[in-house]
């Protein structure tokens, strides 16, 4: 399939999960800047789809990144997590994990013992994900459009491989990653390394 193709089963997929359409509406009625819903709440919907899980099994949170280069401070963040939080409710409003991915840099290393140079954009984050399968993004447009971003294409999540990011050194988390969706998706390939 071709690319322009894989985007479009991707939104039919995404379209068709309830929970992640709640989280993208309300998501951009908060006009954060610069805002994408990525990781897990992308990838896990497809890997449902493909192996005939419910949409929502085995999503834990929804990550929503936006970027303000403005305000680096955590008063800042704090207030946007905040203004997120009161427009879900429950079940939502404990699962929707806002950050502000022009401040990463400033806790990446302390928590994950990598160094990590800042961002320029929200987009740019996901070249940086432990796999090629979890880089991908989604953003729903003010006119329904849906926006959607991976850098290293779509096969790998569509083919239900995990390999590590290939314009990067191996995540410290990476065994930590690829046991916790095994454990969930069995159907899963794991290609170590690429040699």
């Amino acid at each position: 399939m071709s690319n322009n193709e894989l985007k479009a089963r991707l939104e039919t997929i995404l379209r068709a999960a309830p929970q992640l359409m709640q989280v993208m509406e309300t998501a951009r009625t908060l006009d954060l800047p610069d805002w994408l819903v990525f990781s897990g709440a992308i990838y896990q919907p497809v890997w449902n789809h493909l192996t005939g899980r419910a949409a929502d099994y085995g999503i834990k949170d929804y990550d929503l990144g936006y970027f303000d280069p403005t305000d680096l401070s955590y008063e800042a963040e704090d207030a946007v997590i905040r203004l997120a939080a009161s427009a879900f409710d429950e079940p939502l409003r404990s699962m929707v994990e806002v950050r502000n991915q022009a401040r990463v840099h400033l806790w990446f290393e302390g928590r994950f013992k990598e160094p990590f140079t800042p961002l320029p954009n929200a987009a740019e984050a996901l070249t940086r994900f432990v796999a090629p399968a979890f880089a991908v993004g989604a953003r729903l447009e003010s006119d329904g459009s849906m926006t959607i971003i991976a850098p290293f294409g779509l096969e790998d999540m569509f083919d239900m491989v995990l390999r590590p990011n290939p314009s990067r050194p191996k995540a410290a988390g990476w065994a930590k990653a690829v046991r916790s969706a095994v454990v969930r998706w069995p159907e899963l390939k794991v290609i170590e390394n690429e040699d």
